[in-house]
């Protein structure tokens, strides 16, 4: 019959803190940024300037490129943070950050052309204004189920449809502002997750710098007990220093060396 071997699991266990340390860390979830307000918003306008210059803008411009460019681009760094999140809070607020001021852009250049061509700018107190941000406001978002091929275009359709180029650009401009406050509240949640604690990789570096403090409290504390246990050299009686032997059968291994070498050759095995 063979002897059956332990099981290591049946040893003691080691512990040096890092099962703590382990235990507040944690790859956060990541992802879901299909059911974020501000993505659902930013599709709407990225779908809706892509129509908006395909109709009302030259397609030899580059304004045509640019507008395209940032909507696409208010919508893709939300999607891409919260895709980092579980990772890193720092790289999830930075991208974040590229979409609000990529809306911004996109703001600018609609009311460019509102301006250029002599049409009115809603103020946010108009009653078109106040029709498209009551839309957003009663969207249903109790809808768990796939978002991956829909969109909220269709409850601004009225004016996103419209062959009045005016009325479809304000009401994008309009959008966009429920967009930019929207990103403004995500940007302001990341930032308080970031102090408390952020990401996995920010944890990891703060891991890191407590185990450096560690290991050097550990070394000093070691340094320290050996220097009140130092003994006094055997021959000569006068101090001695840790020496470690460079060959021989004893290569790498500590001892005590007097500090009178190589006048003074005592020597003292450590401990």
């Amino acid at each position: 019959m063979s002897e059956k071997k332990p099981d290591r699991l049946d040893g003691p266990s080691r512990s040096d803190g890092s099962d703590e340390m382990k235990r507040k860390m944690r790859i956060r979830p990541s992802g879901g940024y299909r059911k974020l307000r501000s993505f659902q918003t930013t599709t709407v306008i990225y779908d809706a300037t892509v129509s908006f210059c395909d109709r009302f803008v030259d397609k030899r411009s580059r304004t045509v490129d640019q507008m395209v460019q940032a909507a696409r681009s208010g919508r893709q760094n939300i999607a891409e943070g919260s895709r980092a999140n579980a990772t890193s809070s720092q790289t999830e607020l930075r991208l974040v950050n590229v979409a609000r001021a990529s809306l911004d852009e996109l703001l600018l250049d609609y009311e460019d052309f509102l301006r250029q061509r002599g049409l009115q700018l809603w103020s946010k107190d108009d009653p078109p204004a106040r029709e498209v941000r009551a839309v957003g406001r009663g969207l249903d978002r109790t809808d768990a189920s796939d978002r991956t091929d829909r969109s909220d275009g269709e409850a601004y359709a009225r004016w996103l449809g419209s062959k009045d180029s005016a009325l479809v650009a304000n009401a994008l401009i309009c959008l966009i502002h429920q967009a930019n406050y929207l990103l403004d509240q995500q940007i302001a949640s990341l930032e308080r997750l970031f102090v408390d604690g952020g990401g996995y990789s920010e944890q990891l570096a703060v891991a890191r710098i407590e185990k450096r403090k560690q290991d050097r409290t550990d070394s000093s504390g070691a340094t320290n007990r050996a220097e009140k246990d130092k003994p006094a050299c055997p021959l000569c009686k006068g101090l001695m220093v840790l020496r470690t032997a460079k060959k021989g059968n004893n290569a790498g291994s500590q001892f005590w060396g007097c500090v009178g070498y190589p006048q003074c050759k005592g020597t003292q095995k450590l401990g």
